[in-house]
């Protein structure tokens, strides 16, 4: 059977991240003293500036790595390394895909590396590529899909390993505007059907509005910290033309005036 994981909320406590060996209170610091909770089955966006240290702050709630200062916890329980329950959503779908295996076999391949039965591991992968909309191209390879189809096949293999989280690093980044616009609406759908707790990274003010509950802004660097959470409360689907998100679009804008912000 597929595991099955509890929902809990993320704590990171005045966490600060240097790459220096033998960090002290003066070293030069990515991420300084950064605080954040994340309810289970909430949709939350951290927005910044590029090289701000929104993809250091995914990682560490990933536990690709660990913290110089203050504490990562799902729950009560320390976050210290990688764990099921959280899965990642990289930018680049062809360094995360397998080019030898179609479709079916890369959403499979977690399962299979589970040992799941063949009948069981079929319906799962049914199911999930079916939820990104790909049937009919379970027998594709990687060379053969556009673009936002590989994301696809890389969201539904994350999805059919049922972590309790998916942490996103600005996975939508590559992709043309049209195929982007179809994915945001997708993984919305998605969200909403599955109640997972989805970590987005994105550096595009839009994106954050068409896609989060709450918007964490994040400082330039170095010594980066999440400065105001926005508390977004627009029904989905969005709609980029209402007055409401543009007069929110225009508030979060400010906070990045006078800034070298680098789209």
């Amino acid at each position: 059977m597929s595991e099955h994981f509890i929902p809990e909320t993320i704590y990171v406590d005045r966490v600060s991240k240097t790459f220096e060996e033998d960090a002290t209170e003066n070293s030069c610091y990515i991420l300084k003293d950064t605080s954040l909770s994340v309810e289970a089955g909430e949709f939350f966006i951290l927005l910044g500036p590029s090289g701000c240290g929104k993809s250091t702050l995914l990682n560490l709630i990933a536990g690709f790595t660990e913290a110089t200062f203050g504490e990562l916890r799902l729950g009560e329980k320390q976050i210290r390394k990688h764990g099921k329950e959280r899965a990642m959503v990289f930018q680049n779908a062809d360094s995360a895909l397998f080019p030898w295996l179609t479709v079916r076999e890369n959403v499979e391949f977690g399962l299979r590396m589970k040992k799941i039965p063949k009948k069981e591991k079929t319906l799962i992968s049914d199911k999930y590529i079916g939820l990104v909309g790909l049937t009919g191209h379970e027998k594709k390879f990687p060379e053969e899909l556009s673009g936002g189809m590989k994301q696809r096949v890389q969201l539904a293999r994350v999805l059919a390993n049922n972590p309790a989280i998916l942490l996103m690093d600005e996975p939508f980044g590559a992709l043309d505007a049209m195929t982007r616009r179809s994915m945001q609406k997708e993984l919305v759908n998605i969200w909403r059907k599955t109640s997972k707790t989805v970590i987005f990274v994105t550096h595009d003010i839009q994106e954050a509005l068409l896609l989060g509950q709450r918007i964490g802004i994040m400082s330039l660097g170095p010594d980066s910290k999440i400065t105001r959470i926005y508390d977004v409360g627009l029904p989905y689907p969005r709609d980029i033309t209402a007055p409401e998100f543009n007069r929110l679009y225009e508030t979060i804008e400010k906070h990045f005036e006078g800034e070298a912000w680098t789209l």
